[in-house]
């Protein structure tokens, strides 16, 4: 056996398909759903971007990354779209961005996607909201068929009380990340406004800054994902970071 390293670029084997979401005020928008290269999927992370705004996008890398990575290291399902007027290699999404508001029908379609996806079956589906993405998802992700939400940089910018006292309600689980140097909320603070969710967890991430720059902190962020929604799939140590070249599809 061959081993390869995984590095920034690695592209690792999945069943890979375009897909469109099709809202609820008319709208039709462009993704891509990354599945295990075989087997079914154990867990599914519907994917919500940073700002369009200021450069989010479907492929921001993270998202990119968990995409080339987790449905072969982990069986993990990876669904990932422009939210409305954004643009990326993939496509344009129709619409206009609309400041967290007409984005709830974007959500819902994406959750609904998921929901009612056959052949595989799209179990165990967590939200994963970065940044924007984490406005959201508290804002408008909090819907029956989500197991819980998993968020990164969370600037609670758009997000209001009602919302985090909605998840508390809930009972659901929520996973904040937070870099030790985000630029809008670090972890200290974070810990007192997600206070309002006890349920929740802060994990404060040594050294990162809000866009997750650094394989080092791209590899934590897959780790801890990977931990809260398929434990089973993560090893002592953390995600491999080498693999038979066989499963290497580019870089």
């Amino acid at each position: 056996m061959t081993m390869q390293e995984i590095r920034s670029n690695t592209v690792l084997a999945a069943r890979r398909e375009e897909i469109e979401l099709h809202t609820a005020d008319g709208l039709k928008l462009v993704g891509e759903l990354a599945l295990p290269p075989s087997n079914d999927p154990v867990a599914t992370l519907v994917t919500l971007h940073p700002l369009p705004t200021h450069g989010g996008f479907m492929d921001s890398h993270v998202y990119k990354k968990a995409a080339n990575r987790l449905p072969a290291l982990a069986d993990i399902a990876v669904l990932r779209f422009n939210t409305r007027g954004t643009s990326s290699p993939r496509g344009t999404s129709e619409g206009a961005f609309d400041s967290a508001d007409g984005e709830r029908f974007d959500v819902a379609a994406a959750i609904e996607f998921a929901e009612f996806h056959e052949s595989p079956a799209l179990t165990n589906r967590w939200l994963v909201g970065w940044s924007f993405g984490t406005d959201l998802t508290l804002m408008h992700g909090l819907d029956p068929s989500i197991e819980g939400a998993i968020l990164l940089s969370p600037p609670l910018r758009w997000s209001q009380p009602e919302h985090l006292a909605a998840w508390a309600e809930s009972r659901k689980p929520v996973t904040a990340l937070v870099p030790e140097l985000d630029d809008n909320l670090r972890p200290d603070e974070a810990r007192e406004r997600f206070g309002a969710i006890p349920q929740a967890r802060v994990i404060g991430v040594d050294g990162a800054k809000h866009l997750w720059v650094g394989e080092k902190y791209v590899r934590r962020v897959l780790d801890e994902i990977v931990r809260i929604v398929a434990p089973s799939k993560l090893p002592e140590g953390g995600l491999p970071t080498e693999v038979d070249a066989s499963l290497v599809v580019e870089g």
